[in-house]
């Protein structure tokens, strides 16, 4: 049997060139050629999609689930699930985390992967229980991701028990998340082979090709038995992306690990898909630098989605002269933070803290709020051991919890429900203000407006009908 392919292009593929700005309009005609393609699954919600369609896009990521769902009837969708963070920035009570697998998979999601900032299990107990819980009703099925990073600690020993301790806790699969594209052949070579021994799970591999080695990561993952890949299709591939859906599948032709896709529906779907990159380019959303090559990514541990919010916070500030200098700064912030691996919400965590020390010229100077909740333990345990003088400086001597950070939030679904109930038409609507209170809420109240106004100039119509 060939390895299978799962396509990003339709989320991680976005996130990671254009700050996932693809609207549900530039998707539908690109996912209903991609469900004829043979593809394992498709990526297409998750991660910052949920965030950006409230945000930037005045879209229901709910509505543009279905829709997807009802474009793609052949194949499984797959989405990205921050844990006890759900699609947020913050850990969320236990029943929110519950109702949000559950509508997740009602609404049309497969496959949940699930995985942890820390890598801290205890993070991802409740996602993987309600995942459990309802997979069956709705044909799900529950992944863990291993946040994959390299550090003093972070060994090929480390990430075998790890897959170990995944494999007890339920998962139907472990899929390797090397978010900053840091994973050479030899050791993915070497992580693959040994987990294969240990763990009899199907394993996936993603990857980014920010560092330039992923091709050969991914064909060293496949020589050593992966079983599923993560690739995005042509026009969102490469850079600070995934590697080419294509390119790997005229590699595999004819060979034992043939994914058998159909190249003429990728065809036909890479055509809308680069008129739509074109628009990004042409508007500048898609920054050419972030479909560079960067071997230093290497030394410095960047996530490709990272990368593009750098770039975007230094262009706001007029300081992308700063930008090499950030770049060095940021492994420093991770090591003094106890090397926490750089994916959501992580990631931004850090990266605007090496921001801020360079802007202000002195580290540690200014802080997020996020910052502080994590040194303090309230987004689980760190990997290593955190620099006390610069906890010290940024939190003095606030106490700093040791058990699982969601013991202490009370059920917060109910209390929301109440508090919007003029605008929230249903437990999704909830949800979303749960989870991006600000955002969702000026969305739904202009939902209502337009609805109220809709039906007024239905009103007049039949009136102006019937005195005609």
């Amino acid at each position: 049997m060939g390895v299978k392919i799962v396509d990003t292009c339709l989320r991680d593929g976005h996130q990671s060139l254009v700050a996932t700005r693809l609207s549900t309009a530039d998707i539908l005609p690109i996912a209903e050629l991609l469900d004829n393609a043979g593809y394992h699954a498709l990526e297409v919600w998750g991660g910052a999609t949920f965030d950006s369609c409230l945000r930037f896009l005045n879209e229901d990521p709910w509505e543009r689930l279905r829709l997807i769902r009802k474009a793609c009837p052949k194949t499984k969708l797959q989405m990205l699930f921050r844990g006890q963070n759900i699609l947020g920035y913050r850990h969320y009570s236990d029943e929110l985390v519950e109702m949000f697998v559950k509508k997740s998979l009602e609404n049309g999601i497969n496959i949940i992967r699930v995985f942890d900032a820390l890598n801290d299990l205890r993070n991802l107990k409740s996602a993987v229980d309600a995942t459990n819980k309802y997979k069956k009703e709705f044909d799900g099925h529950c992944q863990i991701a291993l946040s994959y990073t390299t550090s003093p600690v972070h060994t090929i020993d480390y990430y075998v028990q790890l897959a170990k301790d995944i494999q007890t806790m339920g998962a139907d699969s472990i899929c390797i998340k090397d978010m900053a594209g840091v994973l050479l052949p030899n050791d993915a070579y070497e992580l693959i082979s040994r987990i294969k021994k240990e763990v009899k799970l199907p394993i996936e591999l993603h990857t980014h090709c920010t560092g330039g080695v992923a091709e050969m990561t991914v064909m060293s993952a496949i020589r050593a038995g992966v079983d599923i890949v993560d690739t995005a299709l042509s026009p969102f591939s490469g850079g600070t992306s995934q590697p080419c859906t294509e390119s790997l599948q005229y590699a595999l032709q004819g060979t034992e690990y043939d994914p058998k896709l159909n190249l003429e529906y990728l065809k036909k779907a890479c055509e809308k898909l680069t008129v739509v990159k074109d628009r990004f380019l042409e508007s500048k959303t898609l920054n050419p630098k972030a479909l560079t090559t960067n071997p230093n990514i290497l030394k410095y541990q960047v996530p490709g989605g990272m990368l593009s919010n750098l770039m975007s916070q230094l262009k706001e500030q007029g300081a992308m002269d700063k930008y090499e200098e950030v770049l060095k700064e940021i492994p420093r912030v991770r090591k003094d933070f106890g090397y926490p691996p750089l994916v959501t919400p992580l990631s931004q965590m850090v990266g605007t803290q090496a921001v801020m020390n360079v802007l202000f010229k002195e580290r540690y100077k200014a802080c997020p709020k996020e910052i502080i909740e994590y040194l303090k333990g309230n987004y689980g345990k760190a990997p290593a051991e955190v620099n006390e003088e610069v906890r010290k400086k940024i939190i003095g001597d606030a106490p700093i919890i040791t058990h699982r950070p969601a013991d202490d939030i009370a059920p917060e679904f109910e209390a929301m429900k109440a508090k919007y109930a003029d605008i929230c038409e249903t437990d999704e609507d909830v949800l979303s203000c749960a989870l991006f209170e600000q955002v969702a809420v000026k969305f739904l109240e202009g939902r209502k407006a337009a609805k109220l106004m809709e039906s007024q100039e239905n009103e007049v119509e039949e009136f102006n009908i019937f005195i005609g």
